[in-house]
């Protein structure tokens, strides 16, 4: 399917789409007109039918989407439909939650590796895999389809050791570390950086927001 020039903001979408979508297929809804998805997202008919658009559209004018069609192709423009081998690297509390998180191995992203600078941790299993020593890695990468590495690593750390995974041919970032990751270095790299504490304060903001509003009426 040729694609145009998407937005970044119908990219950002797209996965909520997916998610709702698989929520409608697990209650046994075969079929969902652009004006009821709209109602569960929150977002206008006419934004979603816009979305769609830009990949062929989908729907049937009187008929609306066939849910496990649309479902099954946006997983293909995802990039859902294959495994992604990933990497975590940085064993700490949050590398190790996300190695536990099943939930991405079901998507189709597989945790083939994680790896840290602390021996206490060497040969630790965390969800059947062994946590090895960071100085692994080139070798490691050189006999694995390595796609993704997840960072979660101090600030300092992160762009030294994203250095380090590009020169061993990784070319993709999940990045935790308090820091945006910006490689200015030959080749391509794509970069998703994660910021928890950013959606906190956007929680907070509102939070605030509520509050003050409600005193304003009480």
């Amino acid at each position: 399917m040729e694609e145009k020039g998407i937005s970044r903001a119908v990219i950002k979408r797209l996965p909520r789409y997916y998610r709702y979508l698989g929520e409608l297929l697990e209650d046994g809804v075969e079929r969902i007109s652009s004006s009821e998805l709209s109602e569960r997202m929150k977002v206008t008919a006419s934004q979603i039918r816009q979305d769609l658009n830009n990949f062929g559209g989908f729907g049937q004018q009187g008929y609306g989407y066939n849910v496990r069609y649309l479902y099954t192709e946006i997983g293909k423009i995802l990039g859902l439909d294959r495994t992604h081998n990933m990497i975590i690297v940085g064993a700490g509390n949050l590398g190790q939650a996300l190695a536990n998180y099943a939930a991405f191995e079901r998507s189709g992203f597989k945790t083939i590796g994680i790896f840290d600078i602390n021996p206490v941790l060497k040969g630790v299993s965390v969800r059947g895999i062994p946590i090895r020593m960071t100085d692994e890695l080139p070798e490691f990468i050189r006999n694995n389809n390595v796609e993704i590495a997840t960072l979660t690593l101090p600030k300092a750390k992160a762009l030294e050791m994203a250095k380090l995974l590009a020169d061993c041919g990784v070319k993709a970032f999940w990045n935790f570390a308090h820091t945006d990751l910006n490689l200015a270095m030959p080749g391509n790299y794509i970069v998703e950086n994660v910021h928890l504490s950013e959606s906190l304060m956007r929680l907070s903001y509102n939070l605030t927001r509520y509050e003050s509003e409600h005193k304003q009426q009480s």
